[in-house]
């Protein structure tokens, strides 16, 4: 009796085993290296913006998201206005796996940091840091709709913002 291993029905079976394993690395690794799918693309919504002093306002906001042809690398714009406020966030992220590493800046205050957190599935979830200063970011997508939330002990206490794809 011949082993499995040997002749034609053996090599069949050794191909089919390679092939499926080379289609489970290539959709594992897929989903490994596009850490930001679903972002890519302009954005624009309206949220509010919660402040130190206990108002509120209503804000307009603009997102674009500019990824690289690795998928690796995020570029982030975040506008906002109120009547008498406005932000504009920026960051470029770097994936490493599961965490993301980058900086972020915001020019109407003049501060920048870095930032820490994991991004995956539509989801991104960072701290933001800079000497006085931390917040926790949420950027949640799903189709052509995205949320995003911002807490912190500064002068914005929380911004949350609904946009949708442009």
């Amino acid at each position: 009796m011949k082993h499995i291993g040997s002749g034609l029905i053996g090599q069949t079976i050794k191909a089919s085993a390679i092939v499926a394993a080379l289609v489970l690395s290539t959709s594992s690794g897929h989903a490994q290296t596009r850490p930001f799918a679903g972002f890519d693309g302009a954005w624009s919504g309206n949220g509010t913006v919660s402040l130190s002093d206990g108002s509120t306002e209503r804000l307009r906001c603009r997102a674009v998201y500019q990824i690289d042809g690795t998928g690796l690398v995020l570029k982030q714009t975040l506008r906002c206005a109120s009547d008498s406020y406005k932000f504009d966030l920026t960051s470029d992220v770097t994936s490493h796996g599961d965490h993301i590493t980058g900086s972020w800046s915001e020019t109407n205050r003049n501060i920048s940091g870095s930032l820490l957190g994991t991004a995956g599935s539509g989801k991104i979830d960072v701290t933001v840091e800079s000497p006085g200063f931390t917040a926790s970011l949420t950027l949640r997508t799903s189709g052509n709709k995205q949320t995003v939330q911002i807490t912190s002990k500064g002068d914005i206490r929380g911004v949350s913002i609904t946009m949708v794809k442009s």
